[in-house]
This record gives structure tokens, C-alpha cells and sequence, in this order.
């Protein structure tokens, strides 16, 4: 199936689980880490599928993720892995190695240097053709006092799917 078919025939799973939790991997050099995501967005921009990462910038992830400009995106099967995700979600790479405390196995990606969880049957590699910086003053004040409240904005990635699966 030619790349963007298979993209469009997954996206709905994958926005589907979005909300109970992704994996987003990065690797920059030799660090690797693995962040939990519940929110994000696949669309068509620039004439490119395109999904939309959110790593705030108190994240570990947000250091590596500066650096590659590169990430994937795994998700696991509905209803599964939600003890690894708890994990992910919570601890940091900058104090564990979140793959090994998960017992996830990494596999290398086919053009990013992310690594791809296998455990996870869907995934998109993602290399950065945009980045944005929230405006706090652009943002509705609800969203504000109920996602912000301490002020830990997001760095917003826009990412070209540049590869995909689904075992």
C-alpha cells in the first residue's frame, strides 16, 4: 500500500487511542527516551502528511527532541499497555532509562533515528518541518487556567510522516 493510503487507513486508530495514550520515542546521538502523549493531530499541510506532536519544554524529551529533529509516534493495542504508559507518563529519562523499566523492546526505525517500540503494531516516523512555541496570549483562558495552571507551556512539533506501519 503506497505510503499516504496506508497512512489515512490507520489514522483513525490511532486518533482513536491518542487520548488514552501514544508513545513518543527520540534519540539524539546515543540518549534515547520515551515520553507518553495524549494529545497530538494528523492532517495534510505543505502538501505533506503531517502529525502534530506536543512536548512541553520541561521534558526531557523536549531537549532531545530540539536536537534530532526527528520522532516516532508507536501505539499500542486498544485497551493494552496501560501500565507502561503510566510509567512513561510520570517518571523521567533524565533519572531511568524508560525503556528498560518498561520492558520495552526498540527496533530501528526505516529513515528516522527514533527508535520504534515493537510491542506497539502501529507507528509513524516523523522528521520536524515546523515548530511552534505556544502564545500564552493566544490561548482561550479556560484552556489556560485548566491545562497551564503552573504555566509549563507546550513546544508544538509538526512533524512529516515520512514512514509508517501497522503489523
Amino acid at each position: 500500500m503506497e505510503k499516504n493510503q496506508l497512512i489515512w487507513s490507520i489514522s483513525e486508530k490511532i486518533l482513536e487511542q491518542l487520548p488514552k495514550g501514544a508513545f513518543l520515542t527520540v534519540k539524539n546521538g546515543e540518549k534515547m527516551n520515551v515520553m507518553t502523549i495524549g494529545w497530538g493531530n494528523i492532517g495534510f499541510i505543505w502538501g505533506k502528511p503531517i502529525f502534530t506532536a506536543l512536548v512541553r519544554y520541561s521534558r526531557y524529551t523536549y531537549e532531545l527532541l530540539e536536537n534530532s529533529g526527528e520522532f516516532a509516534v508507536c501505539v499500542p493495542k486498544k485497551d493494552s499497555m496501560k501500565k507502561e504508559l503510566g510509567i512513561c507518563g510520570s517518571k523521567s529519562g533524565r533519572d531511568l532509562n524508560k525503556f528498560e523499566e518498561c520492558g520495552l523492546t526498540t527496533v530501528k526505525g526505516r529513515v528516522v533515528s527514533a527508535p520504534i517500540i515493537k510491542e506497539c503494531p502501529l507507528y509513524l516516523e516523523c522528521k520536524v518541518v515546523y515548530k511552534q512555541g505556544m502564545d500564552v496570549r493566544s490561548l482561550d483562558p479556560k484552556i489556560q487556567e485548566a491545562c497551564y495552571p503552573e504555566g509549563d507551556l507546550h513546544m508544538m512539533y509538526f512533524g512529516e510522516i515520512v514512514a509508517c506501519s501497522e503489523d
